[in-house]
């Protein structure tokens, strides 16, 4: 099966690569998930939209990597959320919570797939979360969770 995809998958292709699969594998895996789309007529015009936009975010060597882990560290990352008693959360800080966060405090469009966490953040205070960027690299992000009153 001839299909699109719409993000990195590992050991397959990066977004916008068009990837012919087995129809189990496209079912079952790619598209209930959303990592691609059908191969059409059609859908060749959006692969030039999702390049583009792959370009516009992608860091394209090492040192601009290095640049990006240097304004991850020193940024302050600060994630809202409802609390109950003892400062517990009612769930928890999930890797999209922190995408999003990165994405107010820095402007950098992280995948939430790259953000690593030490277990589930349910608490209040300062946690320490992992970003891996292109080129092997590691940034480590501090994240404050704080009560919203």
């Amino acid at each position: 099966m001839k299909l699109i995809l719409t993000r990195e998958v590992s050991g397959l292709g990066r977004a916008g690569d068009v990837v012919t699969v087995k129809d189990g594998f496209a079912r079952n895996f790619l598209l209930p998930r959303g990592n691609a789309i059908a191969w059409s007529l059609g859908g060749e015009k959006q692969i030039d939209g999702i390049r583009r936009a792959r370009a516009s975010r992608e860091i394209r060597d090492l040192d601009h990597a290095k640049e990006v882990k240097a304004s991850l560290e020193a940024a302050t990352v600060t994630v809202s959320v409802k609390v109950g008693t003892a400062g517990r959360l009612f769930g928890s800080v999930t890797d999209k919570d922190v995408a999003a966060a990165i994405k107010s405090a820095v402007g950098l469009d992280i995948d939430r797939h790259s953000i690593k966490t030490a277990g589930h953040i349910k608490k209040t205070g300062d946690h320490v979360v992992k970003v891996s960027l292109p080129h092997h690299v590691m940034a480590s992000v501090t994240v404050k969770v704080v009560a919203i009153p």
